[in-house]
């Protein structure tokens, strides 16, 4: 079982990236990604992202046939990048939507929480792997330049972990 500092380190790499590239399989085996707005409030949601989605899309479709998914997430400005790997599942749980319901996603599901359309999209997270790099841009290239120079993989840049959360 993961350590709480890890998923409120997971989590707080993600909170402020207001999208997701989630990746799932086709029914023809090709992978397909879809960018989503994470729905999560906060981390003590458990070791699940939430995402809105239409009933008839092609994703809702696929993930009745392959649970798999793997939902990725980057910040090059701040030099973290996340990548989640897990089981999706619709699920219809009336009292998370209105939860989790914003003024923003009325512009896909005009019927607000209670939309016909809307699905509830949920990621259980099973594997978590993030980079972030801490060092600023002058440090990374001063540390790149050395390894040019000496032939020398760098230093370490920032912290990267794998986390297993399931």
């Amino acid at each position: 079982m993961s350590q709480p500092t890890d998923e409120h380190a997971l989590w707080t790499l993600i909170k402020d990236i207001k999208f997701g590239m989630l990746t799932h399989r086709q029914a023809n085996g090709d992978l397909h990604s879809h960018p989503l707005t994470t729905q999560n409030k906060s981390a003590d949601e458990g070791s699940a992202l939430y995402f809105f989605v239409s009933h008839k899309s092609e994703l809702a479709q696929g993930i009745a046939q392959d649970r798999h998914v793997n939902v990725s997430y980057a910040h090059p400005g701040n030099d973290s990048y996340v990548s989640v790997s897990g089981q999706a599942m619709i699920v219809e749980d009336q009292t998370k939507k209105d939860y989790l319901f914003t003024p923003l996603a009325k512009a896909w599901f005009p019927g607000g929480a209670s939309d016909p359309d809307l699905a509830l999209l949920q990621v259980n997270i099973g594997h978590a792997e993030y980079w972030d790099v801490k060092e600023s841009k002058m440090m990374q290239l001063a540390q790149m330049a050395q390894a040019v120079i000496t032939g020398e993989p760098p230093d370490k840049l920032g912290d990267h972990k794998k986390l297993n959360l399931s």
